[in-house]
């Protein structure tokens, strides 16, 4: 059954202005497929913070694209344990995994209050003469990604993986036009754990360590960047 919470509001709309978005850094990313879409018909979804968007399961509907807010894509294992995959944010696509399957594989989860848009791909493929050479590209993107965090996962300490993962936070946080040295994380350590396969202690201790070298101030879930320069040199220094 589609998860359809009474406080989530369905409306049929169409693309209305860019808001919300310091500066004018998502122009290029979050506004794009906005760009794409303008004047189609769509689905808004809003959705509260530890909604599902996507339940592992469901029958494929369509994709959604992220109009705000941050989520999480994890797999389930036979004996529940949770694996995070990614943590996509404005303008990234939702459940692409799914194109050529009768079901989701994953589930993905609202981190904080956001809204989805709600995309048919045979539709699109009709309207959008652009869109099988865009998604292409987005799925491309993705796999050289994979590969750039499993070069890390295997080759980096647990320190130079908690720093090259708040770099690349950071840097997609910039591109949207929020700041590149302030940053609010969404998600809890176990989360960030998952997805760097790290224990929840040993990211705890990483981020202390961080800090009292003075390369980052953290308060709960703010991490502010102090020394900018040597956080990136220490991601990139092997061991």
């Amino acid at each position: 059954m589609w998860d359809t919470p009474s406080h989530v509001t369905f409306e049929t709309a169409g693309v209305e202005p860019l808001l919300g978005l310091q500066g004018g850094g998502a122009a290029g990313v979050g506004g794009s497929w906005e760009h794409l879409l303008q004047g189609m018909p769509l689905v808004r979804r809003r959705v509260r913070r530890k909604q599902h968007v996507i339940r592992a399961g469901q029958p494929f509907r369509g994709l959604f694209l992220v109009r705000s807010g941050i989520f999480k894509s994890a797999l389930i294992s036979e004996d529940g344990r949770e694996r995070v995959t990614a943590f996509p944010m404005r303008g990234e696509l939702l459940g692409q995994e799914a194109l050529d399957l009768a079901a989701y594989p994953c589930d993905v989860i609202a981190l904080d209050d956001g809204e989805v848009w709600e995309l048919q791909p045979f539709l699109l493929r009709q309207c959008l003469p652009g869109f099988e050479a865009r998604l292409t590209g987005i799925l491309a993107s993705e796999i050289r990604r994979d590969w750039r965090w499993m070069l890390a996962l295997g080759s980096l300490n647990a320190e130079q993986r908690l720093t090259s993962f708040l770099l690349d936070y950071s840097t997609r946080l910039a591109e949207r036009g929020f700041s590149a040295t302030q940053m609010l994380l969404c998600m809890t350590r176990a989360d960030i754990g998952s997805f760097l396969a790290m224990q929840i202690e040993t990211v705890v201790r990483a981020l202390h360590r961080l800090q009292d070298q003075g390369l980052i101030e953290v308060s709960r879930s703010h991490i502010r960047f102090v020394d900018l320069p040597r956080l990136r040199a220490q991601s990139t220094t092997l061991n």
